[in-house]
Formats: structure tokens, C-alpha cells, sequence
């Protein structure tokens, strides 16, 4: 009996003009018939449809579908094999043979050429059942059905396959319930699974009334919260949750940097060590640091006192596109010169390059930053602003988008901070007994010792992300990688004036009186504001004021001609010595050699000697003042009278000759010269 279809397919049957005919091909508005003789005729559909008779017979059989082997690796063997004997089964009853190639004579009862279709299909039931196991001749042509339409998959038993649910066969209302109370506590303090447990007693008793939903038992109650929780960002800390929360739906695109400074990620966390503070106390420091993402170098670190201020950030922006400089008491290992970094190409357009340490001068183009006070901070902004950096805030709560800069901080701790004395590990349980009787080094001492393993260790240890794609087994230095984009990219040199440096503090509007310039209870004051006082042109009266947190001995004022330095008028009562006497250097000073393994060789040499330095404990210990005198703390900025200083990179000019036992406990002729670094007034003299 056949029935009507508006829709007619390639190898239907259908009526037509009183014959029956097979559709054999369309074409647009036209279509392709064949009658039972052969004969072919191409009609419009619509003389088709038009015709009384017209309907369609048979539908054309389903086609055949390419057969699935990959879900079945997933199977139990007992169950794979099952569906493979099935096939065998089938094999034998259409063909008379259960292997595919065909070979040696087919057994009589399956033998296509003496028994039909339903004679082998009843043989293979009879064999089956005779074997243990009960088949019928139903089941039989059920099986030949379902392995024509999705060939060995169809033979597999479906109790097997069948989809379960992730929480068993737990009460719907109660797995409801539990996510319910799970999203009502994301915002909350975390929490402990009884008290989840009983605020979902309460959903199910506000829902339903009492005692119609029990809870589970505690056990399965919390197997239960773990299936419901588990990846969805409802179980955990409270930060993990909120982490979770902001961030953006996936799928994610990883970014893509090609260049050097096209991507920088800055950040800052507490350093595991205790330092002997300016004040003489012991106290944990904080690090800031930012990391170049095309090449993985650490571009610049800065160590301060718990509680890192904008100043901090904005010096950050300034190291990074300024060379550092090769400090007197470091190995010429670590000289830019002796290392694989194109040094006589950079020499030749960027003079600041004499003298450098290996580590790569990089201009950001982009900073990504969190959205920390120092860096959202108008200092900071001010600063991007002024050297045209664009800044880019991440997420609230999103750590994986500074990944690289978090996952360096982890790399400090490991490879740096746990060779140093004071060092606390990175957990409370993790701590030693008395550790703060370790702590020996002072701020100025860290910062030296942390300039000196980016250069040794980090830049020139060798990081599976820095491989090309055509060579994944070779993984490069973060000083590699520079040096192969830098002849791609090109290096532009990019000199900062005094000015410059000025600009990056922050700054503040105070007024000039009669006694010169007072905030935070200092006066400041020079000859240069004369005729500037109580003269502001300015709404509110005042003059912008920029300084230092970290040296108060001066600020610096922007008058119509320029900038004006003034000092603190009792700075000459406060002394605070840059000197280094508290242990001496043990110089190591390597020979450039030519062959790369030699030099990589030298490398590991100065690194674990620095480490081992770093672990002493030659520099005074908890109750002793340190040679250096307590307030040997954090430099500045900008130079004094005639020392040039850009962050901590001071450079020590020690004697290279061994001083005398007699003065090695005098502290005052075992004192070593001042600390000094970059001249900014003869850098930009050289411009």
C-alpha cells in the first residue's frame, strides 16, 4: 500500500502515467526516470506531481554509512569481542564465509548457492543456540539489519553504551538542591560539606515540606557533591570560585607574540626570604618584575619593603629599556660581549650597549597588568603614557592572563629564593625553625644578588616554550630567542633624558612659601625657588612636586624654566651609608672562551656559585648590626649630586685587592666605596 510524499529522493520508486518507474537522478526542476525495461526519460517535477497516478512506491534504502572502529577502543574486551563474533556471525550467513577474504568452501548450511536467506538465518540460530547460547532466527535478521546501517558499532550491546548519569541514581530534587546551595554560597566564605549539607536539608524542607526529601548519608552525600561540583567551579577556596567565575567563556584563543616588547607582563608577589629592612628589623620583601612574552626574558626586578608603590612600577618601565650594567664584582661570563647575543651589531647602533650584562634591552609596546593599586595607580598610567607604552588591564581575579609572569614567580622561588638565606618556603608548613635567625642579607645585597641570577640562571636557562614548531626538541635561552627576533625585528635604542626619570614619580601639587616646600612633615627647600614663591600662576596656588618615597634627601619642582631640584634641609643630620662591608665578594672572573660548551660551562660555574653565596651566612646574623649600617635600604631613582641611580642597579665598586686581616672587624677601614650606577645626565649628553 502505498502512500503519498511531497518529497521524492534519488532511487525512489514511484507511479507514474500508470507505470511504475525508479527515479534516477535530479536536476534542478528537472528529473531523470528509468522504467523496468531500461528505457530513460528526463520530465519537469512538476509534470510528475502534476499527475493523477503519481506516488511513491518504495522509498530508496538507506544508505550505507562508513563503519565506526573508533568508540569501540573504548569498549570493555569482552564486549568489543562479542560485537566481533556478531559480525563474523552475519559475515557467514550473507556471504557463506565469516572472514572477509573470502577463502576455502562455505559450509553446506550456508552455502548461498544451496540454502536461502531464511535457511542460513534459521542454521545460525540453531548453531548459536546449540553453543549456550539462545538466539533466535528474529534476532538473527535484527542483527543483519542493524550491521547494514551502522556496521560493527550496531552489533554492540547497548546496555554497554548507554549514557549514565554523573550522580547515579541520586534523587533529581536533591542533586537541584545541591547546586542551589553550592551557587548560593560562590560569593561566601568557604565553607566546610556539613554545613552544606545542612543548608540543603533546609532547601528540601522549604520545597517540599518535611521529611517528604531525605538527605543522603554523609558519605554519599558527599560523593554526591563532588560528582555535582567537580570542574564546574562550585567547590573549593572562595578564591579559586571567584577565580573561576571571571573568566570568560571558552573557547580560548591563545595569543600569539611575535616580536620582542610586543606583549609584557608585569605583576608583583611577596618574596619567600626575610631581609634585614632599613630600620634594622627582619622583615619579608615584595617583588615586581616583568617579563617579556615573545622571548621569556625578565626584563627588569625590583625588591622593596612589603608594600609596593607606584614608584616602584613606573622605575620598572625605565630598567626594562635601559641595558644593564656589568657590576665589578660579576664574572666577564656574564658580559653581553661573551654571550650569543648579536653584541657588536647592537654596539654599533646603541652605545649604551659597552659594558652591559647579558640581558636583552626591550621597549614594550603593550603591558599587561593587574588591577592592583600600584598598577591602575595614575603614576604608573602616567609614566606608559610618557614613554608610549599601551597598557592593557587584565580580568579581576585572572591569573591564567599574566600566566607567564606568575608562572616566573614560581621559577624564582624554586630556583632562586630557596638557595637564599632567611628563606621561608612558600608555605607556613613549610617553614623552618627559627628563620629569622638566618636572615642575613640586607635589601641593596638581594637586589645584587637577584640582578646577577637573571643574568646567569635565568636568561640563560634553556625553557620548553621557546621552540619552534618544525624543531619541538630543541628548546632555546630566553638570550637566544632575543638574539634570533632581534635580527628579524631590529633593535631601535630608546635613551632617556634626566627629565625622563623625574617624570616617572610621583607627584604631588604643594605650594612655595617663605620656607620652601613642606608635605610629610619635611621641608624642602633652594636657591632656585627664589622668585617662585608664593607666585604660583595656578588656580589652586600650588606647584607640582615630584619625589621619591625611597630617598626623602630631595624632590624635584617643574618651574617655567624646567625642573628645580630641592633638598631637605636636615638631610645633612641623617646618614645613610651605601657601603658593603658585611661580606666580601669572592670574585670569579672566567675568560671569554670560543667554544659555546665551555662558556655554557662557565655559566653553570657562576650560578652555582652564586647560589652558594647566596646560602652563606657571612653577612651578620639577627642581633648583629650589619657592616653595611641599617640604612643601607632601598636606593632611589634619580642621582645623587654627582652618582648616577636607576633603581637598584647600583654597581660596587670593590677593591680588587684583599684587604688586611687587621681592618677586616673595623668597620670603618673595612668600609667599601659608594654604590653608583648609570648617569642619567652623561647618558643623555651622549644623545
Amino acid at each position: 500500500m502505498s502512500t503519498v510524499r511531497h518529497v521524492v529522493e534519488v532511487g525512489d520508486q514511484i507511479r507514474f502515467a500508470g507505470g511504475v518507474f525508479t527515479l534516477a537522478g535530479l536536476d534542478g526542476p528537472r528529473c531523470r526516470i528509468v522504467d523496468e525495461d531500461g528505457s530513460v526519460q528526463v520530465l519537469l517535477l512538476t509534470q510528475l506531481y502534476a499527475d493523477e497516478d503519481f506516488c511513491v512506491v518504495a522509498g530508496c534504502a538507506e544508505p550505507r554509512r562508513a563503519p565506526v572502529w573508533g568508540p569501540l577502543a573504548s569498549l570493555e574486551a569482552g564486549v568489543r569481542e562479542k560485537a566481533l563474533a556478531w559480525e563474523r556471525h552475519i559475515r557467514e550467513v550473507e556471504t557463506g564465509h565469516p572472514e572477509p577474504d573470502g577463502r576455502g568452501a562455505p559450509r553446506e548450511e550456508f552455502d548461498p548457492e544451496l540454502r536461502s536467506l531464511a535457511e542460513r538465518e534459521a542454521a545460525k540460530a540453531a548453531e548459536l543456540t546449540e553453543q549456550g547460547e539462545p538466539v533466535s532466527v528474529a534476532t538473527v535478521r535484527r542483527m543483519r539489519t542493524r550491521y547494514r546501517r551502522q556496521g560493527v558499532w550496531g552489533l554492540v550491546d547497548g546496555r554497554t553504551t548507554r549514557a549514565r548519569s554523573p550522580w547515579g541514581r541520586a534523587d533529581e530534587r536533591v542533586v537541584n538542591a545541591i547546586r542551589a546551595a553550592l551557587e548560593a554560597q560562590r560569593e561566601r566564605s568557604t565553607g566546610t560539606l556539613s554545613r552544606l549539607r545542612r543548608q540543603v536539608g533546609w532547601l528540601l524542607q522549604d520545597a517540599y515540606g518535611p521529611g517528604t526529601v531525605k538527605v543522603p548519608p554523609v558519605a554519599t552525600f558527599n560523593r554526591l557533591v563532588h560528582a555535582v561540583a567537580d570542574g564546574q567551579g562550585l567547590l573549593g577556596p572562595a578564591v579559586q570560585q571567584r577565580w573561576r567565575t571571571s573568566r570568560p567563556e571558552p573557547p580560548f584563543t591563545p595569543t600569539v607574540v611575535a616580536r620582542p616588547g610586543e606583549l609584557v607582563m608585569m605583576d608583583s608577589t611577596p618574596l619567600d626570604v626575610l631581609a634585614v629592612l632599613e630600620d634594622g628589623r627582619i622583615g619579608r620583601l615584595e617583588l615586581t618584575m616583568a617579563m617579556d612574552v615573545a622571548t621569556r626574558s625578565i626584563t627588569a626586578a625590583v625588591l622593596r619593603p612589603r608594600g609596593t608603590k607606584a614608584v616602584d612600577a613606573a622605575v620598572l618601565l625605565a630598567q626594562t629599556v635601559v641595558p644593564e650594567p656589568l657590576r665589578p664584582a660579576w664574572p666577564e661570563v656574564l658580559a653581553m660581549a661573551s654571550s650569543v647575543i648579536p653584541y657588536e651589531r647592537l654596539l654599533s647602533i646603541d652605545a649604551r650597549m659597552q659594558g652591559a650584562a647579558a640581558r636583552p634591552v626591550i621597549f614594550p609596546s603593550t603591558v599587561v597588568i593587574d588591577q592592583g593599586k600600584v598598577f591602575i595607580s595614575q603614576c604608573f598610567l602616567a609614566a606608559a603614557e610618557h614613554l608610549g607604552i599601551s597598557v592593557q588591564p587584565c580580568p579581576p581575579a585572572s591569573a591564567p592572563a599574566k600566566g607567564h609572569v606568575e608562572r616566573g614567580f614560581g621559577s624564582v622561588g624554586t630556583l632562586f629564593a630557596q638557595y637564599v638565606s632567611g628563606y621561608t618556603g612558600c608555605h607556613i608548613s613549610r617553614r623552618g625553625h627559627r628563620v629569622e635567625d638566618e636572615a642575613c642579607w640586607t635589601l641593596p645585597q638581594l637586589q645584587d644578588l637577584l640582578d646577577e641570577w637573571v643574568v646567569s640562571g635565568w636568561q640563560e636557562r634553556r625553557h620548553r616554550a621557546l621552540c619552534h614548531p618544525l624543531m619541538p626538541k630543541l628548546a632555546l635561552t630566553p638570550n637566544e630567542m632575543w638574539a634570533a627576533l632581534v635580527g628579524i625585528a631590529g633593535h631601535v635604542p630608546v635613551p632617556l633624558r634626566a627629565a625622563d626619570y623625574i617624570e616617572l614619580l610621583p607627584a604631588r601639587r604643594c605650594a612655595i612659601g617663605a620656607e620652601g616646600i613642606r608635605f610629610d612633615y619635611r621641608t624642602y627647600d633652594s636657591k632656585a625657588l627664589n622668585g617662585h614663591r608664593q607666585r604660583s600662576t595656578a588656580p589652586d596656588g600650588k606647584w607640582e612636586v615630584h619625589y621619591n618615597p625611597y630617598e626623602p634627601s630631595r624632590c624635584w619642582v617643574r618651574l617655567p624654566t624646567g625642573w628645580a631640584e630641592a633638598g631637605w634641609i636636615h638631610r645633612t643630620l641623617v646618614s645613610r651609608p651605601f657601603t658593603d662591608t658585611a661580606w666580601r665578594h669572592i670574585r670569579t672572573v672566567v675568560d671569554q672562551r670560543a667554544g659555546r660548551a665551555e662558556h655554557e660551562e662557565h655559566l653553570a660555574r657562576a650560578l652555582d656559585e652564586l647560589l652558594r653565596r647566596a646560602g652563606g651566612k657571612t653577612a651578620g646574623t639577627r642581633g648583629q648590626e650589619p657592616a653595611t649600617g641599617l640604612g643601607a635600604g632601598p636606593t632611589g631613582v634619580l642621582p645623587q649630586a654627582d652618582t648616577g641611580v636607576l633603581g637598584t642597579r647600583e654597581v660596587s665598586r670593590l677593591s680588587e685587592e684583599e684587604p688586611n686581616q687587621d681592618d677586616a672587624d673595623d668597620p670603618v677601614a673595612g668600609t667599601a666605596d659608594a654604590w653608583e650606577v648609570f648617569d642619567a645626565h652623561q647618558e643623555a649628553e651622549q644623545w
